[in-house]
């Protein structure tokens, strides 16, 4: 069994990032998931979340959006609509976000078409603004 695990994660813009890594904790769609090296093969989707790396005693932040993780022989595969680090993160944007997507809510019903856009933008800021508090 491998000490590590070898983490890629794609966005459709860039490779965020390539890493030897102990440990992620990813939020899958239905629920959080723990991965160590050794973890069995698995495909699974992901929600909108904060997804976390550890290298040895230091642990790192993602603000993730949507996607997809594979876990096969060691390596794990991410591949999200969008992703950002802790400290790429600029804070007064993520703010401004999310007291438009809070606005917007209180002037749409439930079945309006723009309801679900506006829950999920109002999801991915909280995320970013969560993150970006752990730098």
């Amino acid at each position: 069994m491998a000490e590590k695990l070898t983490l890629e994660m794609v966005t459709p813009y860039k490779k965020i990032l390539s890493q030897e890594v102990d440990e992620i904790t990813a939020p899958g769609s239905l629920g959080e998931l723990g991965l160590l090296p050794g973890h069995t093969p698995l495909l699974t989707t992901l929600k909108i979340g904060e997804l976390a790396y550890r290298q040895g005693s230091n642990t790192f932040k993602v603000a993730v959006n949507w996607g997809y993780l594979e876990v096969g022989d060691d390596k794990v595969t991410i591949l999200v609509d969008t992703a950002e680090k802790a400290d790429e993160i600029d804070l007064e944007r993520a703010k401004a976000a999310l007291g438009r997507a809070e606005q917007a809510l209180k002037s749409l019903s439930q079945e309006d078409v723009n309801y679900a856009v506006m829950e999920a933008a109002l999801q991915r800021a909280l995320v970013r603004i969560q993150v970006a508090g752990r730098r």
